[in-house]
């Protein structure tokens, strides 16, 4: 399934098993020699009474991410069209606490899904330089960590991403977006992601660059966040401080894998 291209192997664990986690993600992401994706996700029961169901998601480097906006859409999609659960609403647990998934539903198919983020964690809003690169950004953590840097060379993210990914000063790494305000008012936004490289789309990574554009004036508290893989609509809620993504969700293709079960 993917999120505006952002791309995941999805398995029903609740029916399958797999031994070793990290290793198949690192074999199935493989785009020449595997499936091909940005990573693998697993849909559980959850563990808490909090939550309907649970998600842990693997990056295609075999790390083991907390959270993914476009694949907690692509989840909702999957459990209500398969039958799994009934529900418009669900409660989904992961690793940055329960999101909620509002399903927008039309003749039984999930056309789009809304993701209540929860807060972002800004760390005190304060911009830093990062050490020794000039490139000045802002920190958000949307349960993951994100440094967006508003730029008008978006495409440097295939060279400079992976220098600032590693950047002391992110010691267990960083997602980086580099983002540019169009004319019209949209937010062009391109994502080099902790784990993946550059993906199509990032759910989270989009949530926090409507944020940083917020903080920092470049736009209000809602905002049209187009990646790669196409578009986000953002809103930063003054109601309860929550950001709400909303975004499309789609199958690609059903698929069996020799050896999945124990």
């Amino acid at each position: 399934m993917h999120g505006c291209g952002n791309d995941y192997i999805y398995v029903n664990a609740m029916e399958n098993k797999i031994k070793d986690l990290s290793a198949a993600s690192i074999a199935w992401s493989d785009r020449h020699k595997g499936i091909g994706s940005d990573g693998l996700v697993l849909i559980d029961k959850a563990t808490v009474a909090e939550a309907d169901f649970s998600m842990r998601i693997f990056n295609a480097d075999g790390s083991e991410a907390m959270m993914c906006g476009n694949a907690s859409r692509c989840i909702g999609k999957y459990l209500y069209e398969r039958g799994l659960t009934d529900k418009t609403e669900i409660r989904l647990q992961t690793l940055s606490g329960v999101k909620t998934l509002l399903l927008h539903v039309s003749g039984g198919i999930v056309d789009s899904v809304t993701v209540d983020m929860l807060e972002p964690v800004l760390d005190n809003g304060e911009q830093f330089t990062g050490g020794d690169t000039p490139l000045q950004g802002t920190f958000v953590s949307m349960g993951n960590p994100h440094y967006v840097i508003f730029t008008a060379d978006v495409d440097q993210v295939g060279e400079t991403g992976p220098m600032m990914e590693c950047h002391l000063a992110f010691p267990q790494r960083c997602n980086i977006e580099f983002a540019h305000v169009e004319a019209d008012g949209s937010i062009r936004t391109r994502v080099w992601e902790r784990g993946s490289g550059i993906t199509q789309a990032c759910g989270t990574g989009a949530c926090a660059t409507a944020v940083a554009a917020a903080l920092t004036g470049k736009a209000g508290r809602k905002s049209q966040i187009v990646m790669d893989g196409g578009t986000l609509s953002i809103e930063w809620s003054e109601a309860d401080n929550h950001v709400y993504m909303t975004g499309p969700a789609e199958f690609v293709f059903d698929g069996e894998i020799e050896g999945l079960k124990d």
